[in-house]
């Protein structure tokens, strides 16, 4: 079976479903989209990796992770996205040490927090892609892109996915909000500072 690459295209919170985020993953080579439905805090985990500006005041799991493997002179080479059995996606690290390579069971989530933090290229099979890959239309327009991102996402995840900032950042100053950023990595509440960190993004 061939292998297709992937890249993450973003995050997306459902207000809808407590506690639920969509990690939305591109084809390189396509126009399709991989939907996976992932908790909250392998969310923040994967919001942190992609944030570079975030800096957690200690490490998270899968820092340590990643630490511990440099230690030890672990390399994640890839990830793959191997199965799909009722809705639930399987991975697996691809793993050298020595020259020998390992497999290493994972959860999806899990295993592409860990692909971020190694710079290790995302695959998935063709039939994976085929059996759960979407279509956008592809959108010169970023805003109306985004808008047919929370349509189809919602058809997908039978709920509303909202990606707008809280009611309560928009009022604030640049500085009010980075100061609440900097106050949210202080408390490790990473979900909060991507939000700000968004807000900040779309102003400047």
């Amino acid at each position: 079976m061939s292998l297709v690459r992937l890249n993450i295209k973003g995050i997306s919170y459902s207000q809808t479903q407590n506690g639920a985020y969509a990690l939305i993953l591109n084809e390189v080579d396509g126009d399709r989209k991989l939907p996976i439905v992932i908790g909250a805090f392998e969310a923040q985990s994967i919001a942190i990796a992609l944030e570079k500006e975030i800096k957690p005041p200690r490490p998270l799991t899968h820092d340590l992770f990643k630490n511990f493997s440099d230690r030890f002179d672990i390399v994640v080479k890839q990830v793959i996205i191997h199965k799909l059995v009722d809705g639930v996606f399987y991975s697996s690290l691809i793993c050298e040490r020595d020259k020998i390579e390992e497999i290493i069971d994972a959860r999806t989530s899990d295993a592409i927090a860990l692909a971020l933090r190694f710079d290790a290229p995302i695959f998935t099979y063709k039939n994976i892609l085929d059996k759960a890959g979407i279509y956008l239309k592809v959108n010169p327009n970023k805003d109306e892109e985004k808008q047919d991102d929370n349509i189809l996402l919602d058809e997908v995840l039978a709920e509303e996915i909202e990606t707008k900032s809280p009611a309560g950042f928009k009022d604030k100053t640049l500085e009010e909000l980075h100061n609440l950023l900097d106050q949210a990595v202080a408390n490790e509440d990473y979900e909060t500072a991507a939000r700000l960190r968004d807000e900040i993004s779309k102003r400047n």
